[in-house]
């Protein structure tokens, strides 16, 4: 069965923290974890490959010296992705959803971790070759050994995410959304999310409006951050959580006072009329 799992209204996105960005020591890894949980943000999101299969063990130890209470935060892993690296002896990148290779990984994580259960286990990517029988008998052993708390996919479109469900209950579906990626409101994932309760989880929050490559949208954001007094990658936080889907942002920012703004920006109500205004500027026509 599984336990309700209360998360935070931004989740803190752990994949550039160690090799595959910033490379921070311990001390920096366990100061970044103070500053999150003592804002509210207690959610922290990792993958087994992050790091070429280094971070969870960093962040592991980080947490450990910290002092941090377990049941203060909730953690979030994925696998799934077995990736070739000086870690791994694979030849070809390749995906893995047998029985075995599922909980494997998640006793991995664990002991890397250095915890005795993960509050959300999500797979990585779907492949065409997964099972959902066998999936399913990997996912019920790990709940029935309370090992995860809940069940969740990433990057599944809904016929995929469908043919899991029927099978176990899906959870979440973590996948990529912002105003310059928003594909996901017209293709049926956020209406199924709605229609089967799943909670939606957006990675790449801000997309690629920060890189101003449309004047338009850069000037229609940069007009309603004044009218707001936020910034505008919290406009771009803000106009994601409107959405009745119940949206929560993964955000991948290593600073503290971003990771702080996008919390507040979390809270922010915009008006019907500059959501619309948003969504008009990023597609380049009028709503029909």
């Amino acid at each position: 069965m599984s336990k309700k799992v209360n998360f935070s209204s931004i989740i803190s996105g752990t994949m550039t923290w160690g090799e595959w960005g910033k490379n921070y020591s311990t001390k920096e890894m366990a100061s970044l974890i103070e500053h999150c949980v003592s804002i509210g943000v207690s959610t922290f999101d990792h993958a087994d490959i992050y790091g070429d299969y280094s971070n969870e063990a960093e962040f592991g130890a980080a947490f450990k010296e910290s002092g941090i209470e377990r049941e203060s935060i909730e953690l979030i892993s994925k696998c799934g992705i077995s990736r070739v690296c000086d870690r791994r002896n694979y030849m070809v990148h390749h995906y893995n959803y047998t029985k075995e290779y599922i909980i494997n990984s998640v006793k991995q994580s664990l002991q890397n971790l250095q915890t005795d259960y993960l509050d959300v286990l999500l797979l990585h990517r779907p492949s065409p070759l997964m099972n959902p029988y066998e999936i399913s008998e990997a996912i019920t052993y790990l709940k029935n050994k309370e090992m995860i708390r809940s069940f969740g996919v990433s990057n599944f479109t809904p016929s995929q995410l469908s043919m899991i469900d029927k099978q176990l209950k899906v959870e979440i579906n973590q996948i990529e959304i912002s105003l310059t990626k928003y594909d996901s409101m017209y293709n049926g994932q956020l209406d199924q999310c709605i229609e089967k309760k799943i909670l939606p989880m957006s990675w790449s929050p801000l997309g690629t409006a920060m890189n101003k490559e449309n004047p338009k949208l850069t000037m229609t954001l940069e007009r309603l951050a004044k009218k707001y007094s936020l910034e505008v990658s919290q406009i771009l936080i803000a106009w994601l959580v409107k959405h009745p889907a119940g949206i929560i942002p993964v955000v991948g920012t290593t600073q503290k006072d971003r990771i702080s703004q996008a919390l507040e920006a979390s809270k922010v109500d915009l008006e019907l009329e500059d959501w619309f205004d948003l969504l008009e500027a990023t597609r380049g026509h009028q709503i029909e």
